[in-house]
């Protein structure tokens, strides 16, 4: 993070020596010599000394005096300082694991006359944890009856959030929930990460492991043998729901007449109790979430025991400007030169 510039002299008590210019001006005397000619009359002699003083003199002492006076500032070391702050994080590494089978679409999470699924609701509470977590690298695992990954771990959080944005339920087309073959792929990716201090895993499901080909607790043994912890969350009510007609093309519902939902599918609620013992295994929670508020809660509870302990190293850099009065130094002095041995050359 970058603060404005601000301008300053590395030097300052260099400036001081400013204030013996006007006394070198008075000490001069006058600015140029009198003529050495010989005149017939005294008011002829008059005349030319004067003219040869006035104003050739006194142009050249300026620029002499400005040329001094730019030196000084040179030598003052002027330039532009830039405060900078980089933050230095802890290194907590989370992968985000996401159903995206089709029961994500039911409404049963959804307030009085929304049309909103446990996928919406899922995704855009995500994208908020996502944003709290700035200095922690985060990726994305999206499973049906196979998990893919969505994004590896990475600092580059809108990159994150935009392929977030990309998924909609029906994109896997293969139908299932393969809970342990996501947990294990976001297990193996988190492994790969280097100089990490801390790994865990957020798996978010909304049913029953009944595909793949590692079950949710071996995996979730994997997961802890490695040193990563495994949270897992259970959306859903309690009570059968209907998983209403979409399009598993695009993921958007397919409404009757007069806006309504139609009913495809009656949903079982699933049985969570394989996700927490998937948890205990190493040292996490378990948590069920029936609506939005639940699962802001949840992510919040999560955000708040894995915090990332950030340090900032605070520095500034600099831009030198001193070769500006210098090379203006540089030209009045041959400008002083060039006029005084041309145009303004006084007579000896």
């Amino acid at each position: 993070m970058s603060g404005p510039l601000q301008f300053q002299f590395q030097y300052p008590w260099i400036l001081a020596l400013l204030a013996l210019l006007p006394v070198y001006a008075i000490l001069q005397g006058r600015a140029g010599k009198l003529s050495a000619l010989r005149f017939p009359s005294a008011d002829i002699a008059r005349a030319a000394g004067a003219a040869a003083k006035a104003a050739p003199g006194r142009f050249l002492l300026f620029l002499r005096l400005l040329t001094v006076g730019l030196c000084i500032v040179a030598l003052a070391g002027p330039r532009f300082a830039n405060d900078r702050t980089e933050t230095q994080a802890s290194g907590v590494d989370i992968m985000l694991a996401l159903d995206l089978s089709w029961s994500m679409m039911a409404q049963d999470m959804a307030g009085p006359r929304e049309h909103v699924s446990r996928f919406d609701i899922a995704s855009s509470v995500l994208e908020d944890f996502i944003h709290k977590r700035p200095s922690d690298r985060l990726g994305l695992i999206v499973f049906s009856a196979v998990p893919y990954l969505a994004s590896p771990p990475t600092l580059d959080h809108d990159w994150l959030v935009e392929n977030l944005h990309r998924l909609h339920v029906g994109l896997i087309r293969d139908l299932g929930t393969a809970i342990g073959d996501a947990t294990a792929a976001a297990a193996r990716r988190l492994s790969a990460v280097k100089d990490s201090k801390s790994r865990i895993i957020i798996v978010l499901t909304d049913g029953d492991n009944n595909r793949g080909e590692i079950d949710p607790v071996p995996a979730a043994q994997l997961a802890a043998a490695l040193g990563e912890k495994v949270y897992t969350i259970g959306i859903g009510i309690e009570e059968p729901c209907y998983l209403p007609a979409f399009d598993p093309a695009t993921g958007k519902l397919q409404l009757g007449a007069n806006g309504e939902v139609i009913p495809a599918l009656l949903l079982q609620p699933a049985n969570y109790a394989v996700l927490g013992k998937m948890a205990s295994l190493s040292n996490a929670k378990f948590y069920r979430a029936t609506n939005r508020r639940e699962l802001q809660d949840i992510y919040n509870d999560i955000d708040r025991l894995e915090k990332t302990q950030i340090k900032l190293r605070r520095f500034t850099t600099y831009r030198p400007l001193f070769q500006w009065p210098l090379l203006a130094a540089l030209g009045l002095l041959a400008l002083e030169l060039i006029l005084a041995n041309t145009r303004l050359r006084r007579v000896p």
